[in-house]
């Protein structure tokens, strides 16, 4: 017979495991066939604290019968499926395990122009209602991306949250000349695409955008450093350099 004293220490222990375990920086234990492994492996993971650019927290809503589908089956559901949710283009290349706390995901994303930007996330928090990622140096915004359900009378209310900042003053430029709008769309078609995989495609999705604090952090400049875009651009650029280089090597006698 346990105590309530007893269930309190095991309550904590269950949740303890759905957070991941501090780490100084990211190691890419598995690169999925197709994945550019680029701007991840090594860096360290950032809050809105250590951004450059205004804080946003930005909530996209989403509202299904409960009785067509509950929170924990639609987490669960989420977490497995959850790169076939995203939008065309767009590849999210998680571990085998799938979305497990202290996961390091791959991010091959498409970016206007037809550019490609490869970056990553981790995976901070996960349980049976909800799971966060977490952005590392580099990526287009420091901040978290939290995915959760809940009940609410008769229906289950979906909801993607992210409190972000931009990392450096390209990425803030970007998101002032057409990102946020294009970041907006991007999440609006991943719940879309959610309820259409639960037989509602027709769902309205809720977009509401709180600039939580308006200055810029310009001791963080030097963020630019760890540029995904630019280092994604550089990869890009040499592309050719190095398919010429191995072409080389290949010729040359034994």
């Amino acid at each position: 017979m346990t105590t309530g004293n007893d269930e309190q220490p095991a309550a904590a222990n269950r949740d303890a495991a759905n957070w991941a375990k501090t780490v100084s920086r990211l190691k890419v234990s598995q690169v999925p066939e197709g994945a550019l492994n680029l701007n991840v492996d090594g860096r360290q993971l950032t809050s809105p604290i250590q951004g450059f650019g205004k804080m946003w927290q930005k909530t996209y809503l989403l509202r299904l019968p409960a009785e067509r589908i509950g929170p924990t089956e639609l987490i669960a559901t989420w977490r497995r499926q959850f790169a076939e949710f995203w939008p065309t283009g767009n590849h999210f290349y998680a571990p085998l395990t799938g979305i497990e706390p202290g996961d390091v995901a791959l991010l091959n994303l498409r970016m206007p122009g037809g550019t490609k930007l490869s970056t990553g996330v981790m995976v901070l928090y996960a349980d049976e209602e909800s799971f966060t990622l977490m952005t590392p140096q580099g990526h287009m915004f420091a901040g978290w991306i939290t995915f959760s359900a809940v009940r609410q009378d008769d229906e289950t209310v979906v909801q993607t949250q992210v409190l972000m900042r931009a990392s450096d003053p390209v990425f803030e430029l970007a998101l002032t000349m057409g990102g946020h709008g294009q970041e907006d769309r991007f999440w609006s078609q991943t719940l879309g695409n959610l309820a259409a995989h639960f037989g509602h495609p027709e769902a309205v999705v809720e977009t509401k955008v709180v600039c939580v604090d308006k200055r810029r952090q310009w001791s963080r400049w030097r963020n630019i450093w760890h540029s995904s875009a630019i280092r994604s651009a550089i990869c890009l650029l040499e592309a050719p350099v190095r398919g010429a280089r191995g072409l080389t090597h290949r010729k040359q006698p034994a």
